[in-house]
């Protein structure tokens, strides 16, 4: 079955957006280049997005559901010689990741999706089970939140804009999860957290690129 791009999809569909960026060597993944040289972690992000990207297919194939793939650096025809050219690449706004992921979701809200969930590239296990199950619990939540057990999240997917949840956020630190829940609790949303998974962000993670990951090795230096 093929997915829809967002133009192909009638107005109140869900939206599933994929948050990650183009593998330039140098500028991708630097917490992993002194384990794994540039070259390496431009690989090793390749191989992630495109776990990523196969999620959120065969999530949509199954329920009839758009997507659409949000990208920092490079340009959409770079990313469609990478990842392939059938996808719905949209460049991310300017600013830090939170104003980013405000962009993204207010754009998507706008075209009348009727719930929003946005993933990162950086989680191997997450698989179209767990997309289900954040896009059902929004029937009777306000936000759904896939916590990182590095303190993050690796999905929240949201049912109305709540741009307040993505405002004074310690991105990148341990305290990302926290205070987004923090957040949602002021303005009295209801929350239901799926269970946790790992990110892959630094050498000692990438063992769950090589469990999950299917024929991903590690090219150490």
């Amino acid at each position: 079955m093929r997915t829809r791009s967002v133009s192909e999809a009638p107005a109140g569909a869900s939206r599933l957006i994929v948050f990650t960026r183009y593998p330039e060597a140098g500028k991708t993944k630097t917490r992993m280049i002194p384990a794994l040289g540039p070259e390496g972690a431009a690989e090793l992000q390749v191989a992630l997005t495109r776990h990523a990207l196969r999620v959120a297919a065969d999530y949509c194939a199954q329920n009839a559901g758009e997507w659409e793939v949000r990208f920092a650096g490079g340009d959409a025809v770079k990313m469609g010689q990478c990842f392939g050219a059938d996808h719905d690449y949209r460049p991310q706004a300017g600013g830090d990741l939170g104003r980013r992921l405000a962009q993204a979701v207010a754009a998507a809200f706008d075209e009348h999706a009727r719930r929003v969930v946005v993933i990162g590239a950086d989680c191997p296990a997450l698989h179209a089970g767990l997309l289900g199950q954040a896009m059902r619990a929004l029937r009777d939540s306000d936000v759904v939140l896939g916590p990182a057990v590095d303190g993050g999240y690796y999905l929240i997917g949201m049912r109305q804009d709540q741009p307040q949840l993505f405002r004074g956020i310690d991105w990148g630190s341990d305290r990302v999860r926290e205070q987004t829940l923090c957040k949602a609790k002021q303005s009295q949303l209801r929350v239901h957290c799926l269970r946790p998974l790992s990110d892959v962000d630094r050498p000692e993670d990438l063992s769950l690129c090589e469990r999950y990951l299917s024929g991903y090795r590690a090219a150490k230096k």
